[in-house]
């Protein structure tokens, strides 16, 4: 692809020139997603919760798109006024937020049911649920003022069919899938008749995979992941689509069970 033919396809994304917040963007899918957002022309404001993790994923996003604006912003999820104030401060610098990518992880299981330990509950409603909804409070009324808003979350197929050994996990991850479309249909009845011009939607995968875990397992055969690259195309991909088209919608990157 020649200099001239990136620029032309950089200025066809429906990405160019839009300002893309990603909470926890630190690990390898946020990695993925800071590189994928930057080349499609967007301002990347990333935030992760270890700051040095959170500074190597901007540097190899800034490295990998020479003139591609990534900041990166250490912010405790856990604390809605300091979300708040990542927001306020991303749309007061760059004049607009026009995305919110959700992914913050974390997982606990057990063998079986009876095993289940509470505490891993407690782990895991900050980390998936909490982090949500901050989030999307602190984010909804300016991604409301942009032309392309698009709030996603990256969830598990197991949120719609838990399995005994991973109860808290896939209650967590359903009811972070709930709040969710419940923004999705404020931003349905902010758009009136003439429907949404911002979006909430979901991507779910059964679970993700990356070059470091293949390297581990190498006799893996990781069926039905969904490779992180893979993840980053399809988040960019959403806005490409009109927001009608997908907000308050699960967007299946693995087989539905």
């Amino acid at each position: 692809m020649t200099e001239g033919t990136t620029k032309e396809a950089r200025t066809m994304s429906a990405l160019d020139g839009a300002v893309v917040a990603v909470a926890g963007a630190g690990g390898p899918a946020g990695r993925a997603t800071l590189l994928r957002l930057a080349e499609a022309g967007a301002t990347v404001v990333a935030s992760d919760a270890d700051a040095a993790r959170l500074a190597e994923a901007v540097d190899a996003a800034r490295y990998a798109h020479g003139g591609a604006t990534v900041t990166g912003d250490t912010v405790d999820l856990l604390d809605l006024d300091a979300t708040r104030g990542w927001a306020a401060r991303t749309e007061k610098e760059f004049g607009r937020i026009d995305g919110l990518v959700h992914l913050v992880g974390g997982w606990r299981g057990s063998k079986n049911f009876a095993e289940t330990d509470l505490a891993d509950w407690d782990l895991l409603e900050k980390l998936l649920i909490r982090t949500v909804q901050h989030t999307s409070l602190a984010f909804q009324d300016g991604l409301q003022r942009s032309d392309r808003g698009r709030y996603l979350l990256i969830s598990a197929a197991g949120a719609s069919k838990p399995t005994a050994g991973n109860a808290a996990y896939s209650a967590s991850k359903a009811a972070a899938e709930a709040w969710t479309l419940a923004l999705g249909d404020a931003f349905r009845k902010a758009g009136g008749e003439q429907g949404p011009t911002s979006a909430a939607a979901i991507l779910v995968v059964k679970a993700l995979v990356h070059d470091a875990m293949r390297a581990e397992r190498p006799n893996a055969k990781f069926a039905g992941f969904t490779d992180v690259t893979e993840l980053a195309d399809a988040i960019a991909g959403v806005w490409e689509r009109p927001a009608g088209e997908v907000n308050g919608t699960r967007l299946w990157l693995t087989e539905k069970p």
